[in-house]
């Protein structure tokens, strides 16, 4: 099985937040799981922790390099699926992550429960 962090469980596993539940954290850390992170993640976090919004590691790019974490590009595909989804959530970063799941397969590990009203297998990132 591979899975598909949303932005808010990347920033839980890089900080070893509580939020983070533990059956989350297990799949996380586990080898012989397929764990990736979206560019669209990358790209949420420099915009947020440029604005002050977020906080975030000051090189996000050196500490995903220090994680098992593979990096999942942004392709065609999954800006069409992106832009085909119907508007249960209107954040374009979590609805990218959605189409990116929902195309590549990947169940998404989200506490967002919106994103549940999508047609995408998801592992609460909080339990």
């Amino acid at each position: 099985m591979s899975y598909l962090l949303d932005t808010h469980t990347l920033l839980w596993a890089l900080e070893e937040h509580p939020r983070l539940g533990a059956v989350a954290h297990r799949t996380i850390v586990d080898p012989r799981e397929a764990v990736l992170v979206s560019t669209a993640s990358v790209w949420e976090i420099s915009i947020k922790a440029a604005s002050g919004k977020l906080d975030a590691p000051d090189d996000l790019a050196v500490a995903l390099a220090a994680t098992d974490l593979g990096v999942l590009p942004i392709t065609l595909d999954h800006a069409l699926a992106a832009g085909r989804l119907p508007l249960h959530h209107r954040d374009p970063f979590d609805r990218m992550l959605v189409a990116q799941a929902r195309v590549e397969g990947h169940v998404l590990v989200t506490a967002d429960r919106a994103l549940a009203a999508y047609d995408v297998e998801v592992l609460p990132a909080d339990r």
